[in-house]
This record gives structure tokens, sequence and C-alpha cells, in this order.
């Protein structure tokens, strides 16, 4: 099958900005409190049913250290070989893989929770069905999916990124219709919260926040 050009792009663009954005995202988490909460959030109901977790589109594993110090069974995959490498460097004790969560290399039923944390925004709008019925695969029933995203309408395009060249598209979406997708794919929205942008503070945004919680049914038997 040939490899999709942005699956393509977005390896290339990371791969390209691996080293910088690393450094750059380092102190994010730790920034704002709001997104740590929803964090935490997702870590306790995901502890309550069991599981391991995988967090997809890792980067350079931030998000993943978090929820391995909360006490989840986490691990990290993203598509980026550079991103991987990082992560292994920065938290040799966790597992990274490389890998595309079109195609997440899981059995069905085996996980407890996934994480996408500002990665679907580089899937365009008509592959995100086929990412969402991946992770009702993978989920077990009464698993958890946490999302993060913008928030909007358009699709915002950069060649650059901490002085690399790079080719990325941002989709920004509407919570509603992502919970909609969700709920089309099978998994059950629980939870939203939108932030309004921190564009003063020392990682600056131009649009609110979304943070969706979603639940495969305990009674779920596949698609």
């Amino acid at each position: 099958m040939t490899e999709l050009d942005f699956v393509r792009r977005t390896r290339w663009s990371y791969d390209a900005a691996a080293e910088t954005y690393t450094e750059w995202i380092r102190g994010e988490l730790a920034a704002k409190p709001l997104d740590r909460a929803m964090l935490d959030g997702f870590a306790e109901v995901v502890r309550s049913t069991g599981g391991a977790v995988l967090d997809v589109g890792c980067g350079p594993g931030r998000v993943t250290a978090y929820l391995a110090d909360l006490g989840l069974p986490a691990s990290g995959m993203d598509l980026s070989p550079g991103m991987v490498a990082a992560a292994r460097r920065m938290y040799p004790t966790l597992r990274f893989t490389e890998g595309s969560m079109l195609a997440l290399d899981h059995a069905d039923g085996e996980l407890g929770g996934i994480i996408a944390w500002y990665s679907i925004i580089h899937v365009p709008d008509e592959h995100l069905p086929d990412v969402f019925a991946e992770f009702h695969r993978v989920l077990a029933p009464g698993g958890h999916v946490q999302l993060g995203f913008q928030v909007g309408d358009r699709v915002k395009h950069r060649t650059e990124a901490g002085g690399h060249e790079v080719s990325l598209d941002f989709h920004r979406r509407r919570p509603e219709r992502v919970a909609e997708l969700l709920s089309n794919a099978g998994l059950e929205p629980r939870a939203r919260l939108l932030r309004e942008p921190d564009e003063h503070g020392e990682f600056p945004e131009d649009t609110r926040q979304a943070f969706l919680l979603a639940r495969k049914p305990v009674h779920a038997t596949g698609r």
C-alpha cells in the first residue's frame, strides 16, 4: 500500500525538528495546570478499569512519562523515528515504538486507555473516522480515550518550525464534531473541557483548546 502523503510529511517534519522541539516542549505541562487536571482525571478513570495505556503520537514522551508517574502502565508510539529516539533518551525506563495511529500494533481489546494529546491535529478529516475505529478496536470494553486538540474551522499550514523546514497541516476542529465522530466509532463521549487560549504565557496560543474524554461501552462487542 502506498503511504499516505500526510503521514509521510508529518514524519519527515517531526524528524527534521525533533531536537529543537524536544527542548522547547520540555516544560509545557508544568506551565498548564488545567491540562494536567485533564490528564489526572484520565489517569483516575483508567486506574478504575485497569489495563495498559498507549500515548499515540507521543513525540518526545512528556505525556507518557507524566502518566507513568501517576502509576499507569504507559507506553508511547510515534510516526517519527527522531521523536521516538528523543523519548527513549529522555525516559529510558519507558517503552517507545514507531507506528501509525491508522494501524495500531495492538490486539483487539488489548488496551485500557489511549491518549492522543495534540496528535489527531495532523490527520485530515477524511481519515479521522479510520483513526477512531482503530481506537475502538484496540480498547477493552470500559476503556477510555483522551483527546487534546485546537478549536476552530480551518487548517493551518506551516513550512517552518524552530528554524527547520517542515510541511505540517494543523487541523482545528469543533468539539461537537469530534464528539460526533467518536460516537460514530462506538466511543461514548464522557467529559469535555474547553480552555481559553493562553496568549501571553510561555507557550502562547491563538485559539481555544479542547479536551475530550470518551469510553468504549462495557457491553461493546466490536464493529
